[in-house]
């Protein structure tokens, strides 16, 4: 660990060094003198004094610099059987066309504008045109329903949203413009301009507000990048499954930019001209960071693809895509893992494709079992990295830093602290410190590096009382978990997810690693219910491989032997059903905590995040108490 320690060591004890030098990478308008802006503890700033544009950082100054040429996005789409790239050139003087279109409907620097769109290149275009004349953008996951919609039009007071007539799954088609018509119809707020972009497979119609796109930029003018302070805000967005208000995560400019630029080189390992994927959706945090911003920041290649990689009949899609844009290294979830297994266990399709540019496979999003990890690891040949961030960091808190120091990989591990992120592990009790090997609630000492969230959306005292209040002088991540004796971080699940069976408290995640290094079970998930003599009880669901058809007593019998030898007669763990599926989130989290809401008893109305309603209907008789 000598270069990542030195550089993780110089981060704490020198951040005003360590992350101005970071800054360099930045083209500024105003270069910033200073990097922490404590004045306000503890809601920090960083980059106080400089002056950027971000969309300029992604696109102008690669042109500049002679990149002109180069792909800067490839847009991936099996639901319409198309492929699109973008060269740098391309893309910039499509922004600067859509930033004159916005600019012409009134959008000025601060204004908010809701983006709710699929998968397509439209979509970054409408990002970076906000970045570029310094509104703020909302990007809303589409698909998502009118309530959700109109909850965070509510929040945000958008002067313009920004929509397509609809969304294409391989399934089916998803009129977005009805969505949007009925969550304003709910909303006292009304946007002045509903900026409608109309897709051939259902065409909108539109009322007296609405603007085509295609109207619209063809009487625009490009706009040129508007400065904006490095504090200044550049999107907000809202945290998926909130209740009530949601919650609105704010990104900064300046901070967001150097954090992301240093994190594409040091976590990742790509560079300027290389091919990344991060099969994800710009709806979610990992889209915003790491389809959009990160890999044009740099001078990369992204892709961008429209429909799901994941599922029968085409186990293969994550190979074809990797094989035939050259992509150097892929970002997904555990969950899409699992799924290509599940479909192909023998793991066939990857040896279809030439995967010779190939160089690492990322994963994130939720815990990746070691059975998982195997398995990727053993398939592909690469190093396969675990790394562990949220929406709130805005960028991995833990990894294995392949740019800067390749680390030996431990199965179930995040790795190690990211440099800017004092990660501690402390007893939720007396907020002390644990010793290594001590499960507990992960916690960063403030604080918090750039990147990361500096407040909520219009609501500083919130995001006091939600994040830093529960340990003095920490973000809590609402995460637990443990440091080993070599200093690797395991995560291992929400601390909600910690149960306690007769006072001992053991982590579900710890229970499911057991359940998922088993040779027939694709996936699980393990939840607390309530038991009158030991106050919880572990309750484990497991969905089989495609293939497996074990006797479901001796299966029982295995599992139920197996966690007992890992995790000893203490867990008490005697409960275990065969499922078809688990209830997931459009991002491919698991829905424990529904799950555990029902088999608790309540009423759990379905989550606005799930993926398959029927999923979770199916499961409600099994996991209702008997």
């Amino acid at each position: 660990m000598g270069k990542y320690a030195d550089a993780h060591r110089r981060s704490l004890s020198d951040p005003e060094g360590f992350w101005l030098e970071a800054a360099e990478a930045i083209e500024w308008s105003r270069t910033p003198t200073r990097a922490l802006d404590d004045s306000r503890a503890p809601l920090y700033r960083w980059f106080p004094d400089g002056e950027l544009n971000t969309a300029h950082n992604a696109l102008d100054r690669h042109v500049a610099a002679g990149r002109g040429e180069q792909a800067a996005l490839i847009h991936d789409s099996p639901v319409t059987g198309t492929k699109t790239s973008y060269t740098y050139a391309e893309l910039r003087d499509a922004v600067a066309v859509f930033a004159g279109a916005l600019s012409a409907l009134g959008v000025t620097k601060g204004d908010r504008v809701i983006v709710y769109m699929p998968m397509v290149p439209e979509t970054l275009i409408a990002m970076l045109a906000c970045a570029r004349i310094g509104a703020v953008h909302s990007v809303v996951f589409g698909g998502f329903a009118p309530k959700e919609l109109a909850a965070r039009i509510e929040d945000a007071r958008p002067k313009v949203v920004v929509a397509a007539s609809c969304g294409i799954e391989p399934t089916r088609i998803v009129d977005y413009k009805q969505i949007v018509d009925q969550a304003l119809r709910t909303t006292r707020h009304q946007p002045e301009h509903i900026v409608i972009l109309q897709r051939d497979a259902a065409r909108a119609e539109l009322g007296e507000r609405d603007v085509d796109w295609q109207e619209l930029i063809a009487t625009a003018k490009p706009a040129d990048p508007v400065p904006v302070a490095a504090t200044d805000p550049l999107y907000i967005l809202y945290t998926s499954g909130t209740t009530g208000s949601p919650k609105g995560v704010v990104r900064d400019n300046g901070g967001h930019a150097v954090a992301l630029a240093w994190s594409m080189t040091n976590i990742y390992g790509v560079r300027p001209g290389d091919t990344w994927w991060a099969a994800s959706d710009v709806g979610w945090v990992v889209g915003h960071s790491y389809i959009v911003y990160a890999p044009l920041l740099i001078g990369a290649t992204t892709v961008l693809y429209e429909g799901k990689p994941v599922g029968t009949p085409d186990a293969g899609a994550f190979w074809r895509v990797v094989s035939e844009h050259g992509v150097k290294a892929l970002f997904t979830a555990p969950t899409a893992l699992r799924a290509i297994r599940k479909a192909d266990p023998e793991a066939t399709e990857p040896a279809r494709y030439d995967l010779s540019a190939f160089e690492a496979l990322f994963l994130a999003g939720e815990r990746l079992d070691p059975d998982t990890y195997h398995w990727a690891h053993d398939t592909l040949g690469v190093p396969v990295i675990d790394h562990w961030w949220q929406t709130e960091s805005g960028w991995p808190i833990s990894a294995n830093l392949r740019g800067l120091e390749l680390m030996p990989a431990k199965p179930g591990s995040a790795t190690v602290p990211v440099p800017g992120f004092d990660v501690q592990v402390l007893d939720p009790a007396t907020s002390g410190q644990l010793p290594r090997g001590r499960e507990g609630a992960i916690a960063v000492r403030l604080p918090l590096p750039p990147g990361s969230l500096p407040t909520l959306w219009g609501d500083d005292q919130r995001y006091i009382d939600a994040y830093l209040s529960q340990h003095d002088g920490y973000y809590t991540t609402g995460d637990s978990g443990f440091f080993d004796e070599d200093g690797y971080l395991f995560v291992m699940g929400r601390t909600d997810d910690v149960i306690n069976v007769a006072g001992h408290r053991l982590s579900t995640g710890a229970i499911e690693a057991v359940l998922a290094a088993h040779p027939a079970v694709a996936e699980c998930a393990v939840i607390g219910v309530h038991d009158e003599l030991k106050g919880q009880l572990p309750r484990g669901l497991v969905v089989l491989k495609s293939g497996a058809h074990p006797d479901e007593a001796t299966l029982h019998e295995e599992l139920v032997a197996a966690v007992r030898r890992d995790i000893g007669p203490v867990a008490a763990f005697r409960d275990v059903t065969v499922v078809d599926a688990l209830p997931k989130t459009r991002s491919g989290k698991i829905l424990r905590r529904a799950m555990r809401g029902i088999a608790d008893g309540r009423d759990v109305p379905m989550p606005s995040t799930i993926e398959d309603p029927a999923v979770l209907d199916d499961l409600r008789p099994i996991l209702r108490p008997h």
